[in-house]
């Protein structure tokens, strides 16, 4: 970190080559500053660009004592990446989620080309962060979450990208949404990439892949399940889009509209068609990989909630075929039952 005051002292790898009169080619090829005694970089440990404290370098190339740095911390100090993402306890990468912030970003300052921000106001960050005074594990079942429902996925998603191993407590802390919103949220975020890997690598399993991801193998049990359940139903969406285009050739549909597809359980694919022309025989049909066709009863809620199958009567009826019949006999078997 730069201590507070001596941002004016910091130099670089390329400032230290010219003060020596020599490139920076060649001062990297020497390494001079690995020789014992020279000062220590003052930039957090793997960062990409060394940066120095000028006054400690120009008193050992003068033999003199390198006068050591202050050591308490003091709210002008200037942080690094690393350094600022360890003051409020997450991940390195996390902070290019955090650092978005209006006031992080009015804070930032530039030294030697690295991204610092002041110590107050990360300590300042933290303390107002989302969701920061929400109880642990989760917030309480009367409160709402404090983001928008239609914004929760985009959120999660910059912060799994910046942390695969992040936690849907985690995800509770930043956000101030409740725990089960945080969790789902994750779970389908990471079924959705490990079904992509999967397709791009067909060899692995969803744990392997899961894996080469970077995700912890204690928290994505339920991610696996539902990549699996996420790769058959695009196996699967082909036929069903054959046909949807079958019902609309048929006149019941208004629009070739693309089937709802949901995944009950995370472990079964479930999709509905809803047939909006007036003339149709039946308000919607339903499509479970379990059992086939079945009519639905309702236009606006033709999946039923639970993972027992509605049994049959009041507009619902199991057509027969198997489960994935040619969208003809579809249409026939229709056509031949009449209006519901």
């Amino acid at each position: 970190m730069i201590r507070a005051g001596r941002q004016h002292l910091v130099r670089t790898l390329a400032d230290l080559a010219a003060q020596q009169g020599v490139g920076i080619d060649h001062y990297t090829r020497l390494k001079p500053y690995d020789a014992p005694g020279f000062p220590k970089p003052i930039s957090s440990q793997g960062s990409r660009i060394r940066l120095y404290d000028g006054e400690q370098v120009d008193a050992y190339l003068l033999g003199k004592p390198v006068p050591p740095l202050p050591e308490a911390d003091d709210d002008g100090d200037l942080l690094d990446r690393r350094e600022c993402a360890a003051l409020i306890g997450v991940a390195p990468d996390s902070w290019r989620t955090y650092k978005r912030d209006p006031a992080l970003t009015k804070a930032r300052v530039e030294v030697g080309g690295v991204e610092h921000w002041p110590r107050h106001a990360v300590r300042a960050f933290q303390a107002d962060r989302p969701g920061r005074d929400a109880p642990k594990p989760g917030r309480p079942k009367s409160t709402g979450d404090q983001v928008p429902r239609d914004q929760v996925h985009g959120l999660v998603a910059e912060l799994l990208d910046a942390d695969p191993t992040i936690s849907a407590a985690t995800v509770t802390e930043r956000l101030g949404v409740h725990r089960n919103t945080g969790q789902d949220a994750l779970t389908r975020l990471r079924a959705d990439r490990i079904a992509d890997h999967i397709a791009a690598h067909p060899t692995l399993t969803p744990g392997e892949a899961a894996a080469q991801l970077g995700y912890p193998a204690g928290q994505v049990r339920r991610a696996t399940a539902r990549a699996e359940t996420v790769l058959r139903a695009r196996h699967i969406a082909p036929y069903l889009d054959d046909v949807a285009a079958a019902l609309h050739r048929a006149g019941w549909t208004t629009q070739r509209a693309a089937p709802d597809v949901q995944f009950p359980g995370d472990d079964r694919v479930v999709a509905a068609l809803v047939l909006d022309d007036d003339q149709a025989p039946v308000p919607a049909l339903v499509w479970d990989e379990r059992y086939g066709w079945r009519t639905a009863a309702s236009r606006r809620h033709p999946i039923t909630k639970g993972a027992v199958p509605p049994s049959e009567g009041e507009g619902v009826r199991y057509l027969i075929g198997g489960i994935t019949p040619p969208p003809g006999d579809i249409v026939a078997a229709l056509t031949a039952k009449g209006p519901q």
